[in-house]
């Protein structure tokens, strides 16, 4: 690996890629180079569940050989999304530190664009909100509920739309966050602390794009999940 620190460090969730990790990580690159985004590390999170059939950890581990842009982490899984989440961003190096989803739903494009917008240096942390979805009613649904609760339960955070990424945070904003969730609550977390701490958020509006006929992993329990977390954080908040 280059021993210069790169300026973005972009952490990509590859849990049960497989295959579709190789076609995720092409198409990052491709935006990269297309924007000239030059000095960059792709971070491929392959952990996988002990027991489970996943060629993703060999996929990952592939992919970092082939290019010293990119690095991985192919461990055990000891939580869920965030736990994976928290392994990646514990790694990176870069000046500035993005995580994306690899399933392809949300947009490789706008992490250039989020890039040049914290860059400029007037944000904490930069992100998207989703104005088109082209997942199920259900999900729309749960989403729209759950943003709601979420400005209720934390009055005063400017920003919508919780759980969308890309999210970009400059390294010193980064290195304030205490992040410890271990489960899909990791996005609002990060959102709750951003907020305690006073951090400028900036926005772009993005898409969100369907799953192609691949699955989903978001089920009743972490939904149920997502409001038991957020009983717990306001809770916590309030004793700080």
């Amino acid at each position: 690996m280059p021993e210069t620190t790169p300026s973005l460090s972009l952490v990509i969730l590859c849990y049960r890629s497989e295959d579709y990790a190789r076609e995720f990580v092409a198409r990052t690159i491709e935006i990269l180079d297309e924007t000239q985004i030059e000095s960059y590390e792709l971070i491929l999170v392959g952990n996988y569940t002990e027991g489970v059939p996943d060629r993703t950890p060999e996929i990952v581990r592939e992919l970092a050989a082939g290019d010293p842009r990119i690095r991985c982490t192919t461990e055990p899984k000891r939580g869920a999304m965030g736990w994976d989440m928290r392994s990646g961003l514990e790694i990176a190096r870069g000046d500035y530190i993005g995580v994306i989803d690899g399933d392809g739903q949300m947009l490789v494009s706008d992490v250039a664009k989020l890039y040049a917008m914290i860059r400029a240096g007037n944000y904490d942390m930069v992100k998207p909100f989703r104005i088109t979805r082209g997942d199920s009613l259900t999900r729309r649904f749960i989403s729209n509920v759950y943003n709601k609760l979420f400005h209720l339960t934390f009055p005063g955070l400017q920003a919508r739309d919780m759980n969308s990424k890309p999210k970009i945070l400059s390294r010193d904003a980064y290195k304030k966050l205490d992040l410890v969730s271990n489960d899909w609550f990791i996005d609002a977390e990060m959102m709750i602390q951003a907020r305690r701490l006073g951090f400028t958020v900036g926005e772009i509006p993005t898409a969100f794009l369907g799953l192609a006929g691949r699955r989903s992993f978001i089920s009743v329990r972490a939904i149920l999940e997502f409001l038991g977390n957020m009983v717990r954080f306001r809770i916590r908040e309030w004793r700080r």
